[in-house]
């Protein structure tokens, strides 16, 4: 069985996020938040609540273990993107992105 919880158009960008990934995929839940809650990224703290209600999802299945649960894949996908301006030398303007992105985490049932 899985079980998944999503967050969507959080304000930190996709490929930050993805830099975390590696660390948490294939680990238990317990060691995975545990890696996460000492990063000192803000991502990791998003990562991290996200991954919170995807264990109280699987709580509230009586067929899944919550003890046996590990992390089976993080994804982060591009959300919107704002644009904004920024005043400059000499009368000009640079474009200002303002990325956004989609975190999905997904947790399994390890058999024993």
């Amino acid at each position: 069985m899985e079980v998944q919880a999503v967050s969507k158009y959080v304000r930190v960008s996709p490929q930050k996020v993805r830099t975390l990934v590696d660390a948490v995929k294939g680990k238990p839940v317990e060691t995975a938040l545990q890696t996460l809650k000492f990063m000192p990224t803000k991502a990791a703290g998003i990562v991290e609540k996200v991954m919170r209600s995807a264990v109280a999802n699987a709580d509230q299945n009586p067929d899944i273990d919550v003890d046996n649960l590990v992390v089976r894949n993080v994804i982060a996908d591009q959300g919107p993107t704002m644009k904004r301006w920024k005043a400059r030398a000499r009368g000009r303007g640079t474009r200002i992105l303002k990325r956004s992105s989609h975190i999905t985490v997904i947790l399994t049932e390890e058999t024993l």
